[in-house]
């Protein structure tokens, strides 16, 4: 049976019969039973003598378990981090880069994509934006092209664009970078949660995601992924205390082990929000519960009276349908800062984003919601 989020409305987003929620891109609401977890931890943290060690970070440990299910990784391929530009950071300072390297991003990437990449000019590596296509989305045939040129050494790249909603094709994209032994690096913030990825199957290097988007969770937590098979090649360019071997056993700190964790804990800086990895542990469970491909069936149904409206009313669709398209949805309507306001009047939350509305549905919402959106707007267009 296809997912019907009716139940779930009612436990976990009981403000969605008043409001048209449709910016999950921006920001994740937190499911009510998240938000009984994050308070349940706080309520701890008043009494800090109460909460055991194995509930302080065992919060931390089932949160590299959750985000290592969701990606179908191993364990100790997951770090844990508060941001997506902590990740993204790691990867350009830890990779082996030499001056002369080239790190190869589309042009009109979200700025946490780039900024830690043109970043490295101070040591000499070349950050090359290559021109999107005429569609404003990423030219995929030319960066493939430019991965032949033995100086590219790091391909970065979003799996879904935050602007248009383009989901590159990952696995072209791990195909290409496997054979010329480039980098992948990949900003998932916009993907996770909406639809399945499987790095078993699709291969990365390096995978950065803060969940407080598609994956429901609070501001300060997130993750990222380091493929077991180059962990040895990367030297954190910090040292986090609980990075070394033998600092979990807090009875001998100061017998200063040198040796770094085996798995991808060593890039984890200490002291995390564990509260707020209690809260998305939670959601990671509530989102792997339902199933990705679920989630992801559930939102290519309800964005359906958006794009009838753009088809009745030849409103141009700025986000792909079909193979690069996602539950991303953007309409390139005149007057679109005032439509936009003319929506949040009306309970329609939604986005403008480079020109166009952007609407984000997710799993909480339902035809009816996409449905008013697209009343809303046929009325004052």
């Amino acid at each position: 049976m296809p997912f019907d989020p009716t139940e779930l409305r009612k436990s976990d987003f009981p403000w969605t019969s008043d409001t048209a929620y449709l910016d999950s891109a921006s920001i994740g609401p937190v499911p009510a039973r998240s938000r009984a977890a994050l308070d349940a931890f706080n309520a701890l943290r008043s009494t800090p003598h109460r909460i055991p060690k194995e509930v302080q970070f065992g919060a931390l440990t089932r949160a590299r378990s959750l985000a290592a299910r969701l990606l179908n990784v191993s364990v100790g391929e997951i770090a844990l981090a508060t941001n997506t530009s902590f990740g993204i950071n790691i990867a350009a300072r830890a990779l082996p880069l030499e001056p002369g390297d080239i790190v190869l991003v589309s042009d009109r990437e979200f700025p946490a994509n780039v900024y830690p990449w043109m970043n490295l000019a101070d040591r000499g590596v070349q950050t090359e934006m290559v021109a999107v296509t005429a569609d404003g989305w990423p030219d995929e045939a030319r960066l493939l092209e430019r991965l032949s040129d033995p100086r590219v050494r790091v391909l970065a790249v979003s799996l879904v664009q935050f602007s248009s909603g383009y989901k590159v094709d990952l696995a072209a994209l791990s195909r290409a970078t496997r054979a010329t032994s480039t980098w992948l690096v990949v900003d998932a913030i916009q993907g996770l949660g909406q639809f399945p990825v499987d790095l078993t199957e699709t291969p990365v290097d390096i995978l950065a995601a803060g969940a407080q988007k598609w994956l429901l969770s609070p501001w300060g937590s997130g993750f990222f992924y380091v493929r077991k098979e180059i962990l040895g090649q990367l030297t954190p360019p910090f040292a986090g205390w609980l990075a070394f071997q033998g600092t979990d056993d807090f009875s001998r700190l100061t017998q200063y082990n040198p040796k770094w964790h085996d798995d991808a804990r060593r890039f984890e800086l200490i002291t995390l929000p564990f509260q707020d990895f209690a809260a998305m542990n939670t959601s990671l469970e509530m989102i792997l519960g339902i199933g990705l491909d679920q989630i992801a069936a559930h939102l290519q149904r309800v964005q359906q009276p958006l794009l009838d409206l753009a088809a009745r009313r030849d409103i141009p669709v700025t986000s792909p349908r079909g193979a690069h398209g996602c539950a991303i949805v953007c309409l390139k309507v005149p007057g679109a800062a005032k439509l936009h306001g003319v929506l949040r009047a009306n309970e329609v939350i939604c986005s403008l984003r480079e020109g166009s509305l952007r609407f984000s549905p997710h799993l909480f919402n339902s035809v009816d919601d996409v449905a008013r959106a697209a009343d809303v707007l046929e009325a004052n267009l």
